[in-house]
């Protein structure tokens, strides 16, 4: 039988092995891609659109991306080379911490609650840089000691002033030629002369029971730039300064204070009051107490500009224990006592007095001495008001040399906060 035209069955498929598709409209059957194919359209033969730029706004965004990359890289290597640095300044005395470890049978205990004391030592070696404050002579004295206690919940910091002039027990010591130096009462500046920072700790620990946690040594070149990083520290006069000895010519009035003034005004002695080392520590307390306000304030602690060199200075000059040779150990220190109002940040000297034997030499005032170290013992609170006031009499906290306690007062009562002459870094020279 003759196949009608119009039948799809007389269409052969086309090549290709096309499957076919549904029939399309009009129920004629559909192979995929035969119009198509046959009008050369698939899509793979079509050529695509044109390839345009991006657009102006991604191509910034690009290069924007690119810079910070870059300026993060960059930075990331100038952090690590400002910490390298800064890390790499600070010193440690390996022969202190033999020294220490050697005799810890003999050191109290140490604080259960999270105090911590640490000892500041000022050192008078005129090696290294300190040659123009006198010979060397191979030796070294702690020209100022002072025995910060942190409270535990680190809302207070209390520092405590040793004299140099001290008559006090120093225990035997190894020097660093490893003989032993023998038990004697001295004044209490020879421990270091005699064996260095390990002597003088051993000694303040025999002397108020109190662990020694950590220790700081700056010299004079340490102390000057410190204060020329925090660019100077305000003090008042109420008279001219003229100290030959301490390199010292000053107005009478407020004033700036730079390195070399500032060393020449807290090293001053003879030309300034009675010429005692007890009011010189005063002063040196007022001053701290102004350094310590000034650090604390926005222009140094939140300026990077201003940090730096204060940190750069700070790490340059110090020997410290190996708990605080380093950075990490030295921001820790700084971030527990940054919080620390400068209100009670507090400066006192330990009760003391003419020394029975010569008047040129002091010694403690009992029971008020223990009375104190009791307190920093057990991290308890003690008080301060200006010397010669009411509150003051309340510790019965001794005067200085050829002077002696107030007449009548007594030791306060357990449980209550004894005072003592002293002063806060909220009151600095000028109020």
């Amino acid at each position: 039988m003759t196949e009608s035209p119009g039948n799809p069955s007389d269409r052969r498929r086309p090549s290709g092995g096309d499957a076919p598709r549904a029939a399309g409209p009009g129920g004629r059957q559909r192979f995929a891609g035969w119009p198509e194919r046959r009008a050369g359209l698939l899509a793979t033969d079509r050529p695509g659109p044109p390839r345009t730029p991006p657009p102006r706004h991604r191509r910034w965004l690009r290069a924007a991306a690119l810079a910070l990359t870059v300026a993060v890289l960059a930075s990331a290597g100038l952090g690590w080379a400002v910490y390298t640095r800064l890390n790499g300044n600070i010193r440690s005395d390996s022969a202190t911490e033999r020294e220490l470890e050697e005799y810890e049978s003999e050191r109290p205990p140490a604080s259960a609650n999270g105090a911590q004391n640490i000892l500041l030592i000022g050192s008078d070696n005129r090696g290294g840089g300190n040659g123009e404050y006198g010979v060397d002579s191979g030796t070294q004295r702690s020209d100022t000691t002072i025995l910060l206690h942190l409270a535990a919940n680190r809302k207070s910091a209390t520092a405590v002033s040793i004299p140099r002039d001290l008559m006090v027990r120093v225990p035997h010591c190894r020097r660093s030629d490893g003989t032993q130096t023998p038990p004697q009462t001295v004044q209490f500046n020879w421990a270091f002369a005699f064996a260095g920072a390990g002597c003088t700790i051993r000694t303040v620990e025999a002397m108020t029971r109190i662990r020694v946690d950590h220790y700081i040594i700056v010299d004079f070149t340490g102390f000057k730039t410190m204060v020329d990083a925090v660019h100077g520290v305000e003090v008042c006069l109420p008279r001219p300064i003229k100290d030959d000895e301490a390199r010292l010519t000053l107005p009478a009035g407020r004033q700036t204070l730079y390195g070399e003034a500032a060393l020449g005004f807290v090293r001053a002695r003879k030309t300034l009051g009675d010429g005692s080392d007890t009011q010189r520590m005063e002063r040196q307390q007022h001053f701290l107490g102004a350094l310590v306000k000034k650090v604390q304030s926005n222009g140094v602690l939140l300026n990077p500009m201003r940090l730096y060199p204060v940190m750069d200075a700070a790490t340059s000059s110090l020997t410290t224990d190996a708990g605080l040779a380093s950075l990490r150990g030295m921001y820790e220190l700084v971030r527990s006592m940054r919080g620390i109002p400068t209100a009670h940040v507090q400066f006192l000297t330990v009760p003391q007095t003419a020394y029975r034997y010569d008047a040129n030499r002091d010694e403690l005032v009992q029971p008020d001495a223990d009375r104190l170290f009791g307190q920093l013992r057990a991290d308890r609170p003690v008080a301060v008001a200006p010397q010669g006031t009411a509150e003051a009499s309340d510790g019965k906290a001794g005067g200085g040399r050829g002077r002696t306690a107030p007449a009548g007062s007594s030791v306060p009562a357990e449980g209550s906060v004894p005072t003592f002459p002293g002063s806060t870094a909220e009151h600095g020279n000028c109020q």
